[in-house]
């Protein structure tokens, strides 16, 4: 039992020593590991490949040992809580790397105080100022001068770098680490942290919207830009990826992202291979003008050399002129020369002293059926093929003659052929003739479809235009039946802009007949919109309180007032076989109808809102009649005077002597 117990105690024994020397050595290893980690500051953690080879690392570990005296403590012997107590008392963690060992790919992030800064140096400042970096520019984008800076190869073997006058070094701070920058040395960058796959230099301090945003190369040309008054931004290299997720996003804050890559053989490739990638979010590539060797690639080389930052934007100036080239050698024919004015325009159509249809111009004509419309229009057509002054009746209006026998053009889309020829009889008889003159065409459209009208009219104007050396006056009388809808506002837009470019490429009047009423002083529905925007007069025609009275009434007019329009008036001649002018309405009937129209307007007005200012209601009057400022100020003295509208300490309302 004795031997028994004794044997026990042994195997005991025996089994504490090796316990305890196990424990000693985990110490011991920790010890070691801590010791290892004391010259450490960084990891480099290159995205690119830089040139941290073991040579270095060995060269700047021997300059390590020359500082680094601390010892490893003897632990063996001891009891655990002793060695652990000693360890601590020597400097030394245990059980664990401590907070400053340098690590790579997984393991934790180096700590930024490995790269130790430092205030900048005379000649570092020389160095920045030489490509115009002010000490803001660096501070703004955390750019700091480097003492040293300590970290491990990818092999986990030790190096340091320390900077001298002769090699310079820098950091580019973020939030992930730092990216030395040793601009005179072999190995140039080298990365202290994990920049993950998002790493965008610039991004931090760019404004939320702008005008035009640069793509470098490098962080350097990035800080050149800024100290120039431009944003930029890079993505670690020339030839790194470029995110286009980043990209969408910056689409929306700038009106231009430019590439603006070295000028040298990987610059140049790097630079076209984003553009094509990016083509779809509009990013251009602009290269610099250098020659592309080592001292003269960058936009940084570009500032140094004395070029300017309006220098630069003449580059990129002569970059929107190349993209844009075909656009801006059409628009230049379009550009207005202030010294050498256009030739003046010719007024086809007039009332008094008032144009009413001018070339390069559309006159709209409107009103409901019976009326007069295609009467009245067929009066312009018999003015038209006149080749000098006659006292003709021409209902009211003065109509240039045809003085050097152009093309007068006629198209209709409604009457029959046989109400169509006896129209074209009554005009020649009113100019005096008794054949149609070579240069008048008239035609019957209602066999034709709306698709084909349009596209007939198009052709057969470009043809009379070289036939008879101009044209002088078209009208469509039916408009509205050149589309299918008169309120698809697609269609409208279109129909009106190209009549808008007929006349204004033929140098002609267009008359455009409308075949819906009008209500009150604004026509209705998208094609009368259109019509009322690019018409440079709108007359109405309307029966009388005498049915066989047709009035004419100006609703618009590009120069001076409607109102001022006086009302003219024709009637069926039985005799003449004809409408024949019976003169203007009383002044009393064109009061009469001034302020009735305006009341009507202000009615409309204020059951929009309650009160208006001065300045407020001018431009409103102006808005729903389409009137210049000087005569939106007159209609308010009217109103007043009319009791139309009151002032109201500084406001106007609705006022009780509305019609």
């Amino acid at each position: 039992m004795s031997g028994f117990s004794m044997h026990g105690e042994k195997e005991s024994a025996s089994a504490f020593a090796l316990k305890r020397a196990r424990r000693i050595a985990a110490i011991c290893i920790a010890a070691l590991m801590a010791f290892g980690a004391l010259g450490l500051v960084g990891c480099s953690c290159s995205n690119t490949s830089t040139k941290t080879d073991d040579d270095n690392a060995k060269k700047e570990q021997v300059n390590d040992k020359k500082n680094a005296t601390k010892t490893v403590p003897n632990v063996v012997g001891m009891t655990k809580d002793d060695a652990e107590r000693v360890i601590k008392d020597a400097g030394f963690a245990v059980g664990t790397e401590t907070e400053e060992a340098g690590v790579c790919g997984d393991r934790p992030e180096p700590r930024r105080d490995r790269a130790a800064g430092r205030p900048l140096t005379g000649g570092e400042l020389v160095y920045w100022g030489a490509s115009g970096i002010t000490v803001e520019v660096l501070r703004r984008y955390g750019t700091v001068s480097l003492a040293e800076y300590r970290g491990e190869t990818r092999e986990g073997k030790a190096f340091g770098f320390s900077s001298t006058p002769a090699e310079p070094m820098f950091g580019y701070r973020g939030k992930w680490g730092v990216k030395v920058y040793r601009p005179m040395s072999e190995v140039r960058f080298v990365y202290g942290g994990h920049t993950g796959d998002n790493y965008c230099f610039g991004r931090e301090q760019l404004p939320s919207e702008g005008d035009l945003l640069f793509l470098t190369g490098g962080e350097k040309d990035v800080l050149t830009l800024a100290a120039h008054g431009f944003h930029a931004i890079c993505f670690n290299s020339e030839t790194s990826v470029i995110p286009a997720k980043t990209v969408r996003k910056l689409v929306y804050r700038f009106k231009h992202i430019v590439l603006l890559y070295d000028t040298d053989k990987t610059g140049l490739e790097c630079s076209e291979k984003h553009r094509a990638q990016l083509a779809e979010y509009g990013v251009k590539r602009l290269v610099l003008p250098l020659s592309g060797t080592k001292a003269e690639k960058d936009v940084t080389d570009y500032f140094k050399a004395g070029h300017t930052r309006e220098e630069l934007m003449g580059l990129f100036l002569k970059l929107l002129d190349t993209l844009y080239g075909d656009t801006l050698a059409m628009l230049k024919s379009c550009e207005i020369d202030y010294d050498h004015p256009p030739e003046q325009a010719v007024a086809i159509v007039t009332a008094g002293d008032v144009p009413l249809g001018s070339e390069e111009n559309i006159l709209c004509i409107t009103g409901g059926e019976g009326t007069g419309k295609s009467n009245y229009t067929a009066a312009l057509v018999a003015g038209a093929i006149m080749e000098r002054e006659t006292d003709a009746d021409l209902l009211g209006v003065r109509v240039e003659p045809n003085r050097k026998g152009r093309a007068v053009l006629l198209y209709d889309t409604e009457q029959s052929e046989q109400q169509l020829h006896k129209n074209t009889g009554r005009l020649l008889r009113r100019a005096g003739r008794e054949r149609m003159p070579e240069y008048l065409h008239v035609y019957c459209l209602t066999g034709m479809s709306r698709s084909e009208r349009l596209t007939a009219i198009v052709q057969s104007m470009d043809r009379y235009h070289y036939l008879h050396g101009g044209i002088h006056l078209v009208v469509i009388d039916g408009v509205a039946d050149l589309i299918r809808c008169a309120n698809d506002e697609a269609e409208s837009v279109a129909l009106i802009d190209e009549i808008y470019r007929l006349a204004g490429i033929y140098r002609t009047c267009i008359a455009a007949v409308v075949h819906f009423v009008p209500n009150g002083l604004k026509l209705r529905g998208h094609l009368g919109s259109e019509l009322q925007r690019k018409s440079a007069a709108i007359l109405s025609i309307e029966k009388d309180e005498n049915p066989e009275v047709s009035v004419v009434k100006a609703l618009k007019v590009r120069d001076g007032s409607p109102l001022d329009i006086p009302l003219m008036q024709f009637r069926w001649d039985k005799q003449a076989g004809m409408p024949v002018y019976v003169g203007e309405k009383p002044r009393a009937e064109k009061e009469k109808r001034k302020e009735k129209e305006l009341a009507e307007m202000a009615r409309e007005a204020f059951a929009r809102q309650e009160k208006y200012g001065y300045i407020e209601l001018c431009e409103l009057i102006q808005e729903m009649l389409e009137v210049k400022e000087r005569t939106a100020k007159g209609y308010i003295r009217y109103m007043r005077e009319k009791e139309i509208i009151e002032k109201e300490g500084d406001c106007y309302v609705h006022g009780q002597g509305r019609v």
